[in-house]
Order: structure tokens, then sequence, then C-alpha cells
């Protein structure tokens, strides 16, 4: 297929969608707005559903933040904002689709426990991040592993060097999750080795999200994956009708080869990510490998995911790359490899970045692309610095998205005021998603300080105490600071008007 006809195809069928969605989301209100004879008598019935679901809203234990935008849709928008209710938070699908979870996760915990248990050795050896440890361990159930060599890769030119080379290493299989794919140097680079391995007998399998794909790939993407023997799956295809499951994107990026190393991090597979693409000026963003037992548990993530978007079962022991001898990489620290579902009762990529605030004693360097966080982050990154840490966040000084680049910019002030030091990235985009603290812990992943990620998207990370990638992340943070801008609180001075458009967007963040 030409380019031109690539490109009409795939915009054909987005505006469909497009159009679709918006149809419908006109007849609702038009539906609850029309006054005549017949409907004039609803509006008394519509702004008392309205106070029943704010009550409703006010005794959950969501986040205050959605507990507010919700009400403030619900009672100065009833009309619109009842069905938006609805459609978007009160559907069975989502809970379906918690069950389904529910049920692949207590099916992968035996399967994530194959490797030497180091548990009670590490809980002496991580003393200092006790509480990290015995959450991931104990409640979001990803054991902590011993057997594992770490490396961090920043840039993106270099992970996608070692990821390549990796690749050509793979005999049993090699599994792809990634929110975003776009056709160009990087992917075809990987593509290329895909198909001949797959020729040779690898299998090799495909995840990627519809909506991170919506405007870079075709609706026969997949197939076309399938004819070169790639097993290719579309997470939550977007579709014309609106759902609460369409909010829940598949936002982890992993790449796992025969279970025995694997890479996560802020990098899809897009040329931009690689600075082969100007975007934004120069792409700043990172990954971490993992060689060794954490790569398996990464793998068994994977293949959770796999199974609920194929409607698969699978058998995760078949995949096992140490059923016939230990495995024997040397240690190197103490690795979890973790992920975040947005469906269960536990904001485990949250908890991880709090665990890591509240333990830091010396110094904390944070990179994230976007800053738009609810009051637990906010009040745990501000005691820490007017407890006399070196708190430290790097977020970009270009935006990729404006609204959201404007609402970030709204919590300088306060955070700076507090001690924390805020940096911009002035050679072009950040996008890493990185923790380091006090020499000793970091976590990589795929996890942004903004609401989207931390309560709604799937999510995935790698969690590394005393590893040598912990010194690397730190080392990569300082060197980018030269290339940074400390904003002073003068930077933050605006005009009234600026500021009350900033904090009308702060409201609505959990929306973004």
């Amino acid at each position: 297929m030409s380019r031109k006809n690539w490109w009409r195809k795939l915009l054909i069928r987005r505006a469909v969608i497009s159009l679709l969605i918006l149809a419908q989301i006109a007849f609702l209100i038009f539906m609850l707005i029309d006054q005549s004879a017949a409907t004039v008598w609803l509006y008394p019935l519509i702004q008392l559903a309205a106070i029943v679901l704010s009550l409703r809203i006010v005794s959950t234990h969501e986040k205050p933040g959605y507990r507010m935008v919700w009400l403030v849709l619900l009672l100065l928008f009833p009309v619109a904002g009842i069905p938006f209710y609805i459609l978007f938070r009160a559907q069975s699908g989502t809970k379906r689709l918690d069950r389904r979870i529910r049920e692949l996760n207590f099916k992968a915990w035996p399967s994530l426990n194959l490797n030497t248990p180091c548990a009670d050795e590490a809980q002496i050896r991580c003393a200092s991040h006790l509480k990290s440890l015995n959450y991931l361990t104990q409640y979001a159930h990803y054991p902590v592993c011993r057997r594992t060599q770490t490396k961090y890769y920043s840039p993106g030119e270099k992970f996608y060097e070692a990821m390549l080379r990796d690749l050509e290493t793979a005999e049993h299989y090699i599994f792809l999750e990634y929110f975003i794919v776009n056709e160009g140097e990087m992917f075809s680079g990987i593509f290329n080795i895909l198909r001949r391995k797959a020729a040779e007998g690898v299998d090799v399998r495909l995840l990627y999200d519809d909506m991170g794909c919506f405007l870079s790939l075709p609706a026969d993407f997949d197939r076309s994956m399938e004819e070169n023997g790639i097993k290719a799956s579309v997470f939550n295809p977007f579709t014309p009708f609106i759902s609460a499951m369409q909010n829940n994107r598949d936002h982890r990026k992993i790449c796992s080869v025969d279970g025995r190393v694997a890479y996560t991090g802020g990098i899809n597979l897009a040329d931009e990510y690689i600075n082969r693409l100007d975007r934004f000026g120069h792409w700043k963003d990172s990954a971490v490998r993992l060689e060794g037992e954490a790569a398996w548990n990464m793998t068994v993530i994977f293949l959770e995911q796999w199974e609920l978007t194929r409607h698969v079962r699978e058998d995760y022991m078949r995949f096992y790359p140490w059923r016939e001898r230990q495995c024997d990489t040397p240690d190197d620290g103490y690795v979890i490899s973790y992920a975040d579902s947005p469906v269960d009762e536990e904001n485990v990529g949250e908890h991880v970045y709090i665990q890591i605030i509240n333990a830091a004693r010396r110094y904390l360097y944070i990179c994230s692309p976007y800053l738009i966080v609810d009051d637990a982050l906010v009040s745990a990154l501000t005691l820490c610095a007017k407890s006399g840490v070196d708190v430290r966040i790097i977020t970009p000084d270009r935006a990729d998205k404006r609204f959201v680049h404007f609402t970030t910019q709204s919590y300088y002030r306060q955070f700076i005021r507090a001690g924390v030091r805020i940096y911009q990235y002035t050679g072009g985009f950040m996008h890493s998603k990185t923790f380091v603290s006090d020499d000793v812990v970091a976590t990589v992943g795929t996890t942004n300080l903004d609401y989207r990620s931390l309560y709604l998207n799937f999510e995935n990370g790698v969690w590394m105490y005393g590893s040598r990638a912990v010194a690397e992340v730190k080392e990569d943070f300082l060197k980018t600071l030269s290339l940074c801008r400390e904003m002073r609180e003068d930077d933050c001075e605006c005009s009234g008007l600026r500021k009350l458009w900033q904090e009308f967007l702060r409201l609505f963040a959990p929306l973004m």
C-alpha cells in the first residue's frame, strides 16, 4: 500500500470514529436540554439525580481530585454531567474487567515466585527501604529478585542499540508491549529482526494500545504483522461507542527476550524516541535493562496482559527459562519488576513513589514530563524538602501538550516556596520517568507524575536497591542539570487572569 493510500485509510477510519462519538455526545445533551412539553418536566428530576449522585461520590474512597471534578460537573452542569458520569464512571464493563484481571493476577502469583527466594535476606539488607519492599512483595505480590544485572540507558539511541543486539539473540520468544508504535526507522530495524526470528520458529508477539497508535497505525496493522509471522494484538480497541473502558489505556513498555533479558522505561517504538525525528527538540528519555530473575517477572506481566487482550489461556511455566537449571546471573543488588492496574484497589506506581519520597534522607532526584499531582504527592514532596532533603525535579521546557504543560507550571510556585528545586530541560523534551535517592534506591518505569498515569493507565516499572543502575540514574540526572534552567519564584509570577486560568485547569486535571 502506498504511503498516500495508507494515510487516507488511517484518517478516514479515525475521522469516522471521532464523528460518531461526537454525535453520541450531542444526542445525549440534546435529549436532556430539549425544551419540548414532553421533556421540560424532566429538569427537576435531573437536578435531583445530580444531588443523589453527588452524595454517592462524596461517600466513596476515590481521590479528592476525582471527587471534586465530578461534583463540579454534576452540580453546575447536571444536564451534561449526569450522562458523562454514567458513561465514564458507572458501567459494568469495568467491573467485568476488574474480575478478569483479579483472576489473572491470582493465576500469575505462583509463576512470579518460581525464582530462588531472597525475601528474608532482602529484609535485612534493604532496611532503610523496608516499607517499599514489604509493600511490593506482600500487597502488590511482586517478588524481590537477587540474581539480576541492571543497566540504565539514556537517551533512547543507546537503548535502541542494546535492544537490537538482544533481539538478535532470541531463541524461544520475543514479547513486546508498547503504548505507541509508529512505522519509521526505529520500528523498521526492530521489524526486520522480528520477521526473521519468526521465520526461524521464534514465538514473536506484539501488543500495542489502540489509543496510543490512533494516529500512527492503520486498522489492519495487526493483520499485516500476522502475515509476517508476528502475533499481534490491539489492547482495548477504540470504538465509535462511548465507554468507561476507553479511558483505561495500556501505557506499559515491555520487551522480553526468552524471559532472561527485559527492558522497560519511557521509550516507545517511534522515531522521536531515538531522535530520528525532531518533534520538540532533543528527546530526553531513559530505559533500564534487566538480565536474570527480574526479567522473568516482566515476562509474566506481559503474559497476563496478553491473556486479557487475546482471551486465551497461557501455560506460563512453558516460558520459564530456568526449568532445567538455576539462574546463574551474578547478583546486582535487589530488584523488583512491578506493574500497576487501574481497576484494582492498589495504586502501585503512586505508592512506590511516595515511599521513596518518605524514605529520602539526603537527596531525591526526579525526572517527569508532567507534574500534575494530588494533595498526597504534593504534601509528601513539600514535607520532604522542608525536612532538609535536597529535592530536585526536572520537567520539560517545551510542551508536547500545551494545556498539560501549562497546568504543570501551575505547581511550580507551591513547590519552590517549600524548598523543592524545579528545573526545565531546555534541550528539548524530557520524557524520562525516574526517581533516585540517597545512592541506594531508584525506580525507572512508565508512570508519569500525572493523574492518568497514576490512576487510569496500565503501567509498569522496576524498583532497584543497591544495583549498578541506581548510580547510573543519579549520574545521568546530574549531567542533565547542565542542560536545564532552574526556575525561581520570580519566573512563576504571572497576571491574575493567567493564575485564574491555571487554577481552573488544575480543577480538571484528573480528566487530562
